[in-house]
């Protein structure tokens, strides 16, 4: 009998990467030859690091991404157990590079990735759309490779009403902004935008959204307004909230040790999707998002966390009031 829970999540990543992450043994300094504690190098991406999380909860996965069948990238995650689902791509899978120093800050150097034309894109979309047939939540992750319009996700959203999943957005920049001004007709299910992308389309500051969780509720109010089932708001160290026709809410995080926030964020919306696939209250989601993104940010280099390194018990959940300190 199968240990796994039922739900099945389905991730597209446009624009894979092989993720490499260098912690150093001091702080970043320009110019000068600095000592290295670690090199990891990882398939990543957005899409494919919710799929990890996932694999690792015990919820059924597909990743669908742009890759030869025979790239190492493949291999890695399918020897991982998640069951890979590549598109012909434009060309290699590109590679991105973590700084990470000792206090937990991270530079991050990406590529861009390969061109890609219409024939790449609709290879994609035709996979993406095939897996989505049984899908509980398809999630669109990731930046937009370059070729890609960047209304790509908004047309996929609409794309994938013909389907009974529940479609899911992290994004940022240009195919940020290309779908909230599709909004409603482009609506997705769920919205995970951190303080800074959350600024970029309504305004306002992302230290002020941190050091007022009820500030960026109502600024999120402003998606669910259009149409979004659901606006998750991720506030780093302030934790985040969540926002939906029925209430907002604020988490807290455990105390932690930050080492790396690579993947935090990704981890976050995870966590929020695998308390959905459960039937928790919006409450119950929130508190395993943060529980999910804060044991990320615990973690070194790439790690994606997996049940028991979150500390769901030690997250704070309270009702917020939109527009008030």
């Amino acid at each position: 009998m199968s240990d796994r829970q039922a739900g099945k999540i389905v991730t597209l990543t446009p624009n894979p990467s092989n993720d490499r992450t260098v912690t150093l043994a001091g702080p970043l300094v320009r110019g000068a030859v600095q000592r290295l504690l670690s090199v990891t190098i990882q398939a990543g991406g957005k899409g494919v690091n919710i799929s990890r999380a996932a694999m690792s909860a015990g919820l059924e996965t597909e990743a669908v991404f742009p890759a030869r069948p025979e790239d190492p990238f493949v291999t890695e995650l399918e020897s991982a157990g998640i069951r890979c689902y590549p598109a012909p791509p434009a060309g290699d899978v590109r590679i991105n590079l973590a700084i990470t120093e000792p206090d937990g800050t991270t530079t991050k150097l990406n590529s861009p990735g390969a061109t890609v034309t219409s024939a790449h894109l609709d290879d994609l979309a035709a996979a993406l759309l095939d897996r989505a047939a049984s899908a509980t939540w398809v999630v669109l992750a990731g930046s937009l490779p370059p070729g890609a319009p960047d209304a790509w996700y908004a047309e996929l959203v609409q794309a994938l009403r013909s389907t009974q999943a529940q479609v899911a957005v992290d994004t940022s920049e240009g195919p940020l902004s290309a779908l909230v001004a599709a909004l409603p007709s482009a609506a997705p299910d769920l919205m995970k935008p951190n303080g800074s992308e959350l600024a970029s389309f309504v305004g306002g500051d992302e230290d002020a959204y941190e050091a007022d969780p009820a500030l960026a509720a109502a600024a999120a109010r402003q998606l669910v307004d259009k149409g979004v089932g659901a606006v998750l708001v991720t506030l780093g160290g302030a934790g985040a909230c969540l926002v939906t026709a029925d209430g907002a809410w604020h988490a807290t995080p455990p105390p932690i040790q930050v080492v790396s926030t690579v993947g935090a964020g990704d981890s976050s919306l995870f966590g929020y999707l695998l308390g959905d696939v459960r039937g928790g209250s919006p409450a119950e989601r929130l508190t395993l998002a943060v529980a999910y993104g804060s044991a990320a940010a615990s973690l070194p280099g790439t790690t994606i966390p997996g049940p028991s390194d979150t500390s769901p018990g030690q997250v704070l959940v309270k009702s917020i009031t939109q527009g008030q300190s």
